[in-house]
């Protein structure tokens, strides 16, 4: 039974810490998202004039894959940090360090200004937001996992993920609406400049409501046992988190990775890349893009968290593994509807990738936060997140987009994406099942430090 500690907050309470975590990652997916849909816009013009369009296209995405790039980075400092001082302080910090970025890219001057200078700051910016987002994920969904109940955890901790096509919807249907109501001319000199700048708003009203919410009481607990042990025998030294991770959560961090894999690629070919193939291969406007991703993103949001509150039913594994294998079935149907240039068929198109999509995307959340002891939780599922989207996300546009200029079709990318599903079919197949794990069961001590009695495995308490 859990302590008064560790009891589950009142629904009010854990209403209030939902709502506090998906703002956030709202916020911050809004700005990560904004920066890719402007890639494939716009940025190829601004800031790599005098290029191929494609290959300025194949640029832009190279600034927009940098973003992965530190998002390991990301993982291992706020997941550091995060394991020993808290959730709460760490997400503060990610909010502020996003919402900068994203505000000072608004005000970044062209290439046609500073030169050669404008790639390099966006490319800094773009490090920047990659950093902040690399911290955001794990605490985001932890604060709510540790906050919540085991019987409920998939659907409560499926929210802060409904933050991706929020944040996705958010960012599509500002650009949207700026490129229907502004000319061509008009968007490119100054009108893409405005989403960036609106960050600075959201930021404001973000940090108010996660301000207003209290650390995680499973984290309490775990940390005031840790203080009471070093009192008892000052002599033992904590572990980092990062070394009790590798020592004896690596199995899971790679089955982490590898479920990732399937899911982050075939997400940014759905809503990054195909504004790219929809407006070059298939002959549709922007506009006509821009809009089925965002009403995509609509039903996607809705579905997410019933597909949480069906791994608390059957399990986060079978849910997952139905969402991977329903997208390498779909990739080359998806492909077929958005060569017909119909508006309907790429809407259908997209929606179902993304609904697809939302089935691993939903059990991530609870199912990484059950693999690590707390303790280490932030930097387990931190570091097993984001170390896969350097190999998975970061470079899916830019490889979809190669593979496109290089053949001419969509048939590389469905393999390609289709390559990336086999990953997580294995990853998640030889995965144990966590759903019926409580954390508040999970002791620390048991994986970080000696002790004459047997140790409790963590990762099956």
């Amino acid at each position: 039974m859990a302590s008064a500690a560790t009891a589950p907050p009142p629904p009010a309470s854990l209403k209030r810490i939902v709502a506090a975590s998906l703002i956030g990652t709202t916020i911050e997916w809004y700005d990560f998202f904004l920066y890719g849909s402007a890639a494939a816009l716009v940025f190829n013009k601004l800031f790599f004039p005098g290029s191929d369009p494609l290959v300025g296209t194949l640029l832009s995405f190279l600034t927009y894959a940098v973003g992965f790039a530190a998002r390991p980075l990301g993982a291992l400092v706020f997941g550091h940090f995060g394991d020993r001082l808290g959730r709460k302080k760490l997400l503060v910090l990610s909010l502020l360090l996003m919402g900068g970025a994203t505000f000072a890219i608004g005000l970044l001057p062209t290439h046609a200004t500073i030169g050669a200078a404008a790639p390099v700051l966006l490319t800094v910016l773009r490090l920047v937001q990659g950093f902040a987002l690399g911290g955001e994920w794990g605490g985001a969904v932890l604060l709510v996992s540790e906050h919540g109940d085991a019987k409920r955890r998939g659907f409560w901790a499926s929210w802060p993920q409904t933050g991706a096509p929020a944040g996705q919807l958010l960012a599509t249907g500002v650009l949207s609406l700026l490129t229907a109501t502004l000319s061509d001319a008009a968007f490119v000199s100054w009108g893409w400049r405005i989403p960036f700048l609106l960050s600075g708003v959201l930021v404001i009203v973000g940090l108010w409501i996660r301000l207003s919410v209290d650390e995680s009481p499973v984290f309490k607990q775990a940390l005031a046992q840790a203080q009471a042990r070093r009192a008892e025998q000052p002599a033992d030294v904590e572990k980092l988190p990062l070394v009790s991770v590798l020592r004896h959560h690596w199995r899971d961090v790679l089955v982490a990775m590898g479920a990732r894999m399937a899911e982050n690629i075939s997400y940014y070919v759905i809503t990054a890349f195909i504004l790219v193939y929809a407006t070059t291969s298939a002959g549709v406007s922007k506009q006509t893009a821009l809009n089925a991703v965002l009403i995509a993103s609509a039903v996607h949001f809705a579905v997410i968290p019933a597909w949480g509150a069906l791994s608390d039913r059957v399990g986060r594994r079978p849910v997952y593994l139905l969402g991977a294998a329903g997208i390498g079935l779909w990739m080359f149907p998806f492909f077929s509807l958005i060569d017909t240039g119909g508006f309907g068929n790429m809407v259908l198109a997209v929606t179902v990738g993304l609904v697809l999509h939302g089935a691993m995307y939903a059990p991530q959340a609870a199912f990484f936060s059950e693999m690590f002891a707390t303790r280490m939780r932030y930097s387990g599922a931190s570091i097993g997140a984001q170390f896969a989207s350097v190999a998975a996300g970061a470079p899916a546009p830019l490889i979809a987009t190669a593979l496109l200029s290089d053949y001419g079709s969509s048939t590389p990318i469905s393999l390609y994406v289709i390559g990336a599903v086999v990953v997580t079919l294995i990853a998640v197949g030889v995965a144990k099942e966590t759903r019926h794990r409580d954390l508040t069961d999970v002791d620390p001590s048991a994986a970080e430090l000696p002790t004459t009695a047997p140790a409790v495995d963590a990762r099956t308490a």
